[in-house]
């Protein structure tokens, strides 16, 4: 509805007299309040009530019918949800009630706390008698209206598509409402109440139903199935199946007619980005980058360059200085030459010349001279590299007994390196000569060599897997590596071989006298004991070199081969990796299938959600047993003018499913007819609309003074004629 300022609002109040009717719809999903003699309501809203807390204040506020999402940033909306002042369809909570009632006069204009007008409102059918005193006790005490005159929804609708021509003077009314459905029987225009039929079955529970379905089938996307968004997708996509067991099997089956009734809710959904390949501008741009980055890193490693050859310059010509002096030293002076300078001796200043040479000529870039190759090469095969290795101690002093230590640490480093460098000379032939045994076998008998390949890789993988596994459950091989393992159950052979002989140790000598170390054979006890018997370790590494030099040879031959993934001592060798996918845009589809004919089927089949209670075919012919006439002619006139109302006969295919059931369950050959409201949803206020502005509806009112006087006793027989 357009915004009317509560200026206007007020001076429309005001142009009407204090005998103009306000006539009020109360049902339990909307609230409609207008002008009696006016064909649409003022305003409408939903029936709620919701008070939340002001975030910065904390202060309670009320907010009636549907909030404003944009209210969520200044309001917690949500320690306070929405309530209802209805029990089924029945009003029971007058404070909320009354929350209502004031913003409806508020909206409608009034500007004061005093309602000095007649007021019609709906009720439902059978209403109890202490909610409708309430009710009179509310508007009476708290607003002080004139009168108040209480009338049936559905009846109202009924009235007033009978004076349009939709309906006949005898049928039925049926009414599937927001928390009920009614069915009520008319005779000769007026309502027969002893033949009226009620199930607890609604649009609410279609609604909730639908949220249920689509929250168990998305379960990513809960926050988006409010309950509003929900009640839009049932109004707009939800039907009523011909036959609820055929159309489940189309479904199922799938095909072109279920893909067809199929619908889709797209979700916002923002694509990833896709890496775009970079344009020749760009490619030249990152080149010039790298080039200008390239020549002053250049520039920068000249430098240093520059500066380290200054260095070992400076060095080597210091270096040789010192030799010319030392020339020039006599014997018996040397020593104390040498200990002002650093030095230990003069082989000590050569070998630093010659390192000092060896860095400058590789820091200008010159290579080395075969013949200083060669020497080298010599002076580390002589003994002359180190002189001092093969003098006695007591020929030397104490500063060339250091030296001396120093030459023989350097030479077992230096002769290291060159075992373990020949050692890896070897390695590397043998795998050559291994790899070229595999090519020659794999070029007589390629097949043979692939089986044999995998055979090989099998039983590493197995053999590797049943160590690991025996090393983490100490011998439980059954797979059950969970569970209370004992300390015992983790040792590995080796050491549960010593801790058996440490116990025979303990339970042999522990027996009288301890004469444990008399003999020569006890003490083989620590030897055995302290023997690294434990080789299962070395084995498993080349065990799993070698699965790894099978597994990159099959990776090479065979294109097919995918490698097992590695087993650990908390996951079993089985167990995959969990694969994450990113986010498409199907995964933001809604899909509505069967849950568009599923929901709405509960209208005639309650037990799909728990409510063992009639549909409403049944309920027709409930009504019909109900009344007291038993005439057959009568049965025929009201099943040959059903009068649908109500906002859920707006499902497609209603009429013809209900006209389909009450065939299933009258006589043969009744006339049977179902139509629908003009408008289920408005159609009940524009009745009590016209029937308000009837001359003679002040007569069917219940006044202030007959409230006081009467009581609510009164109002048990109260019963207004509907006449239009």
């Amino acid at each position: 509805m357009p915004f009317i300022s509560k200026i206007q609002r007020q001076t429309d109040y005001n142009r009407f007299p204090p005998s103009t009717p306000i006539v009020i719809d109360n049902g339990a999903s909307y609230f409609r309040i207008g002008w009696a003699g006016e064909t649409e309501p003022r305003v409408i809203f939903r029936n709620i009530v919701q008070r939340p807390r002001h975030k910065s204040t904390g202060e309670t506020v009320t907010i009636v019918g549907d909030h404003d999402p944009a209210l969520l940033k200044y309001f917690d909306c949500t320690r306070s949800g929405p309530r209802s002042a209805f029990d089924s369809n029945v009003v029971f909570q007058f404070e909320i009630m009354e929350y209502v009632l004031d913003f409806a006069f508020d909206r409608l204009g009034a500007n004061g706390s005093r309602i000095d007008h007649p007021i019609l409102i709906t009720e439902c059918v059978c209403n109890p008698v202490h909610s409708r005193s309430k009710m009179a006790e509310l508007l009476f005490e708290t607003y002080g209206v004139r009168s108040v005159a209480f009338g049936v929804d559905a009846v109202f609708s009924y009235k007033y598509n009978q004076l349009h021509g939709i309906c006949e003077k005898d049928g039925l009314a049926i009414c599937p409402g927001f928390t009920t459905t009614h069915v009520i029987p008319f005779v000769d225009g007026e309502p027969v109440y002893k033949g009226c039929c009620r199930t607890n079955i609604g649009g609410y529970h279609i609604t909730d139903y639908l949220k249920q379905l689509l929250s168990l089938k998305y379960p990513h996307h809960m926050a988006r199935f409010t309950w509003e968004k929900v009640e839009d997708l049932k109004m707009e996509h939800c039907y009523i199946a011909p036959d609820y067991a055929l159309e489940a099997q189309l479904f199922q089956k799938g095909g072109k007619e279920a893909e067809y009734k199929t619908r889709c809710w797209q979700l916002p959904w923002v694509p990833l980005p896709t890496d775009e390949p970079p344009s020749e501008a760009e490619i030249a741009q990152k080149a010039a980058i790298r080039e200008r980055q390239g020549q002053r890193l250049r520039e920068m490693a000249e430098a240093k360059r520059s500066s380290r050859i200054n260095e070992l310059e400076n060095q080597l010509q210091g270096l040789e200085f010192l030799l010319q002096q030392l020339g020039q030293v006599q014997e018996e002076d040397i020593q104390s030459f040498l200990s002002e300078t650093g030095y230990a001796s003069k082989q000590e200043i050569e070998l630093t010349l010659t390192k000092v040479t060896q860095s400058l000529r590789k820091a200008k870039g010159e290579p080395k001279p075969e013949q200083a190759e060669n020497e080298e090469k010599a002076d580390s095969c002589t003994s002359d590299k180190y002189p001092l290795i093969n003098v006695p101690d007591n020929m030397l002093t104490p500063e060339q007994l250091k030296e001396k230590k120093r030459q023989i640490f350097l030479k077992i480093t230096t002769e290291g390196r060159q075992r373990a460098k020949q050692k890896r000379v070897e390695e590397e032939l043998e795998r050559e000569r291994k790899t070229q045994q595999d090519e020659e076998r794999r070029l007589e008998n390629p097949q043979l060599y692939l089986e044999q390949m995998h055979t090989k890789y099998k039983e590493l993988y197995e053999k590797v897997e049943q160590r690991k596994r025996l090393k983490t459950n100490g011998g439980h091989t059954n797979g059950s590596s969970s569970g209370g393992v004992g300390r015992g159950e983790r040792l590995n052979a080796a050491q549960r071989e010593r801790m058996r002989l440490l116990t025979t140790a303990a339970f042999d000598r522990g027996k009288g006298e301890d004469t444990f170390g008399a003999k020569d054979e006890d003490w083989q006890l620590y030897k055995l004991m302290g023997k690294d018997n434990d080789d299962d370790d070395d084995g498993a590494d080349e065990d799993e070199a070698e699965l790894a030099r099978v597994s990159s040879r099959l990776q090479e031959i065979d294109p097919t081969f995918v490698p097992k993934p590695e087993p650990t001592a908390s996951q079993p060798a089985t167990t995959e990796v969990p694969h994450v996918r990113p986010l498409t845009k199907e995964d933001f589809q809604i899909v509505l299938g069967v849950e568009r004919f599923r929901c709405p089927e509960i209208l005639f089949h309650p037990n799909l959600v728990g409510i063992d209670q009639m549909g409403l075919d049944e309920m027709t012919g409930v009504s019909i047993r109900r009344l007291p006439s038993k005439d057959k002619a009568l049965a025929n006139r009201l099943t040959s003018s059903v009068f649908m109302t109500g906002g859920c006969s707006l499902f497609p295919g209603i009429n013809e499913r209900l006209e389909a059931g009450i065939r299933m369950l009258q006589p043969c050959g009744s006339p049977i007819k179902v139509v629908r409201a003009l408008d289920p949803v408005l159609d009940a206020w524009r009745g009590a609309s016209l029937y308000a502005a009837n001359s003679r509806f002040h007569q069917q009112t219940f006044s202030r003074s007959d409230y006081y006087e009467k009581g609510e006793d009164w109002l048990r027989q109260y019963q207004v004629r509907y006449t239009l």
